[in-house]
């Protein structure tokens, strides 16, 4: 990306934030503050029941490996209450962030809505130099992700962080230290899951960076073609009303065509992008697990750990390389978020041209106040 699209790209950022932002700093923000408080507080109740599952795994094939019943039926009896914990505060986290999505979109909306139509600017934005077509595709669909986005990934770099520190622990605690020969000498590793599971990390993330690296803006030119394509389609019912003289037709559907051949060109680009993701991706599920398995094997063989031990150290080492790996599950999503953020600051910049300034100056709307959290 040259240094101009950098800049260009900062600029974007910083504008979106400074309209944004004060969703989070306005009179009203101590309701979204308190929603994000109860987000936190059902997120560590998450974990816990998460890791209560944890030891009822183990606890679970324990008894089965020593063949008793008795342990078996109290087990069986212990995983309703964890299930039905489970789904509950499941359920309740979607209601948390779907309301704090929303709440922020409807926010948001209400004052590029109203930044838009102020003083003409709807009218005017086609003397702006720039690629702001189809504001109203920005306005629907670029904010809904902008706002979206955020949410969820505070929600689930949060739990990812919280389970990292716990079940590293458990790592720690279950699979200990382990010894063997190299070269003659005998080397000796504590903690030696924890050990794995970092080095693990740090390679499958790496391969998610230097693979999907290019997909931001892949994805951003495969928006911009999606909004050229319905602005050619615009374009030929203006001539159907009368907007745009009847000899121009013929133009106008030519480039009907041109614009939906660049967009089924740019979806090409982004299905080889997403393509060489998954491969990393998935690949990263189906290993992960048994990577945990085989690491604890040995000390399974010798003894050293018992059934139940295993699957709880083993289900720990999905759980973490799973937080550890949160880019590598979130990549796309990201970039995603990354290009309509920038498209929705780039028609911020583009209003902003009209006046000469570089912030909004709108008298709050009804619509654009503070919204109630449900």
């Amino acid at each position: 990306m040259s240094d101009d699209g950098n800049e260009d790209g900062n600029r974007e950022w910083s504008r979106f934030w400074l309209t944004a932002r004060q969703f989070w700093l306005g009179s009203a923000a101590w309701r979204v503050w308190l929603l994000c408080a109860a987000l936190i507080v059902l997120v560590v109740l998450q974990l816990y029941v998460q890791f209560r599952f944890n030891y009822w795994n183990r606890d679970f094939f324990d008894a089965l490996e020593r063949r008793d019943p008795t342990r078996l039926r109290q087990q069986a009896v212990l995983l309703i209450p964890l299930c039905l914990s489970s789904v509950v505060l499941a359920i309740v986290s979607v209601w948390g962030r779907m309301a704090m999505q929303r709440n922020w979109r409807q926010w948001l909306s209400a004052k590029v809505i109203d930044y838009w139509v102020e003083n003409d600017r709807y009218a005017r934005l086609a003397t702006v130099r720039g690629d702001q077509k189809i504001p109203e595709y920005r306005i629907a669909e670029d904010i809904r992700i902008a706002t979206d986005a955020p949410v969820d990934f505070a929600v689930s770099m949060i739990s990812s962080l919280l389970t990292a520190v716990v079940f590293v622990q458990v790592l720690w605690q279950v699979g200990g230290s382990i010894g063997f020969a190299a070269a003659g000498l005998q080397l000796w590793i504590p903690g030696y899951l924890v050990v794995s599971v970092i080095v693990y990390s740090v390679l499958v993330t790496g391969a998610m960076l230097w693979v999907g690296s290019p997909l931001t803006r892949v994805i951003q030119t495969k928006n911009q073609a999606e909004s050229e394509l319905i602005t050619a389609a615009h374009h030929l019912r203006d001539v159907g009303e009368g907007i745009t003289p009847k000899h121009e037709e013929r133009g106008v559907i030519a480039g009907i065509w041109m614009a939906l051949d660049r967009t089924i060109q740019q979806w090409k680009r982004l299905c080889w992008q997403l393509m060489r993701n998954t491969l990393v991706s998935h690949l990263n599920t189906l290993i992960a697990p048994i990577i945990g398995l085989v690491l604890c094997a040995p000390k399974f063989l010798a003894d050293q750990m018992t059934l139940g031990e295993l699957t709880q150290a083993a289900a720990a080492f999905t759980l973490v390389q799973g937080s550890f790996n949160w880019m590598v599950d979130n990549f796309s999503r990201v970039a995603e978020w990354t290009s309509s953020l920038e498209r929705v600051g780039g028609l911020l910049l583009s209003l902003d041209r009209l006046n000469g300034d570089g912030e909004l100056k709108v008298t709050p709307s009804p619509a654009a106040r503070q919204p109630a959290d449900g």
